[in-house]
């Protein structure tokens, strides 16, 4: 008759067990962990104070950890029993400042905290590091380690953000030092990307970029990268699986692989509609206007504005991946697309550039981008560089563009005259309250692009349709009314033209 265990001694023996297994498989990597944080030498001890004259900052002020206020999530209005349903993981951030100014390194921190509440976690700390460059072992140096290790533990968070991408080298260091899951801003973006994706393109696009991210940076079971499969050992992987055998870190890559190659041919086949739906409107000569900016500018705001599309808004970083095409008409009459694009963000990981590429080339393909800048934000001169940045990697630096300047009923009048000397030629709007929609719509039109054959006919009544393609497609100078007809004066494309050819007759 089998023994029945308590809940108690099952729990008791598979504590045990784990921690036997824990005991075999992390020995040696116990052995070569650094030394607890009050014998641990810095990384930078054993240097010479750098020569001012270089440019380079003090020694001390290397060795600082400092800690960033106010990057703390605020849950006052949450309750204890919502906060125990929501089960939201508690993190802290941490930052390596080599370049810029204390404030430049403060705002990329608080752009973290946004992302990491997006993805759903409670910001605990924020601490950042002056260096020169990151250290390549632990990104933060030995010492700098144990000092975040005993932060971690202080605050009982549970993951630990850097504010950069890390090698596999520098993942499986902290983490062996800080005893927490340690996630770079490039997975933390994926992951908000993963969430926020709805559509089949864009869930695909993200499961890639994924998938390439993690290829280098698989890990075996524990420091025993070399079971294997099916082993050479006595009962190895039963019958069928024994002899030379295939390491599970191999098997996990071969998989990935494979699945890369799918997806990209899914993807591919994605484009190819994509590309035919461009090409459709292009033959009919219809002008494409892309929306594209810094991530939480208010490009779906203001596509609602000019469209009534409906598109999501929220106040949230990637709130909309997926792009969407609407009709809009310009104040003479004619029609255009409105493609509004995926948001960016500084360092955006090139794995979502690759990935998002046949998406992002609506906005190569347009005739005029209109480029959202958030002008409430601390740094918008900032976030146009960064954009910028990937508009240069999507080969679409050549696209004209015209700037417009978001929000700015949440900007004060100093903020305004300080970015009006910034950007000369910039549209001042509001997609909130209205203000400044009327003169953007002026001016897209004034900037599509014009029909270059003149024409002058007197279309019979019964072709309305040829007066309806004028004034969809063309640019009507000059109407009027006639025994015979509609007598029209415009500008036309090509094939309009050709259409109109049989009635162009000499002006009476």
């Amino acid at each position: 008759m089998p023994q029945v265990l308590g809940s108690a001694t099952l729990e008791t023996m598979t504590t045990a067990q784990n921690r036997a297994v824990l005991t075999d498989a992390e020995e040696r990597a116990l052995r070569a962990a650094p030394a607890p944080a009050e014998e641990a030498p810095r990384s930078d001890e054993g240097r010479d104070e750098p020569d001012e004259t270089t440019g380079s900052y003090a020694l001390e002020a290397r060795g600082a950890l400092r800690r960033v206020a106010g990057l703390s999530t605020e849950l006052a209005d949450v309750t204890e029993v919502e906060y125990r349903q929501l089960r939201l993981e508690r993190v802290v951030l941490v930052g390596v400042w080599n370049e810029g100014t204390q404030a430049d390194a403060d705002r990329s921190l608080a752009e973290l905290a946004a992302l990491a509440e997006t993805a759903g976690s409670q910001v605990l700390e924020a601490v950042s590091q002056r260096r020169d460059k990151p250290d390549a072992g632990t990104y933060v140096g030995s010492g700098k380690a144990a000092e975040i290790r005993d932060i971690v533990a202080a605050a009982g968070a549970d993951t630990v953000i850097c504010d950069g991408e890390l090698t596999p080298g520098q993942l499986n260091a902290l983490e062996k030092i800080l005893k927490v899951k340690v996630v770079d801003r490039t997975a933390l973006i994926l992951d908000i990307f993963a969430q926020h994706a709805s559509s089949r393109e864009g869930k695909a696009q993200v499961e890639l970029a994924q998938m390439q991210y993690m290829l280098p940076r698989l890990r075996g079971w524990g420091e025993s990268l070399s079971r294997q499969a099916g082993g050479r050992v006595a009962g190895g992987g039963g019958i069928g699986t024994r002899g030379p055998g295939e390491t599970k870190i191999e098997t996990d890559r071969r998989r990935i692989r494979a699945r890369v190659s799918r997806l990209r041919r899914e993807i591919a086949g994605m484009a190819t509609a994509r590309a035919t739906q461009r090409s459709a409107r292009g033959r009919n000569a219809v002008p494409s206007v892309a929306i594209a900016g810094y991530t939480n500018a208010g490009k779906s705001s203001l596509l609602n504005r000019l469209t009534g599309a409906g598109v999501l808004v929220e106040n949230a970083l990637f709130a909309t991946l997926d792009p969407t095409v609407r009709r809009a008409q310009s104040p003479d009459g004619r029609e255009y697309t409105l493609t509004d694009t995926v948001g960016f963000v500084r360092h955006l990981p090139h794995q979502l550039v690759d990935a998002f590429r046949s998406t992002l080339e609506e906005v190569a393909a347009a005739d005029l981008l209109l480029h959202i800048v958030d002008g409430s934000d601390p740094d918008p001169l900032g976030q146009i560089d960064a954009v910028h940045v990937v508009l240069r990697e999507i080969d679409a630096a050549a696209v004209p563009e015209l700037i417009v300047v978001n929000k700015v009923d949440a900007m004060s009048e100093e903020d305004v005259l300080t970015l009006r000397r910034a950007l000369p030629g910039a549209i001042w709007v509001s997609a909130r309250t209205g203000s400044g929609i009327e003169q953007l719509r002026e001016v897209v039109a004034a900037r599509l692009p014009h029909p270059d054959v003149e024409v002058d006919v007197l279309v019979p009544y019964d072709r309305g349709d040829l007066v309806a393609r004028v004034h969809r497609d063309g640019e009507v100078l000059k109407e009027t009314h006639e025994a015979g007809g509609t007598r029209l004066s415009a500008r036309v494309d090509g094939a309009l033209a050709a259409a109109l050819e049989g009635f162009a007759t000499p002006v009476a």
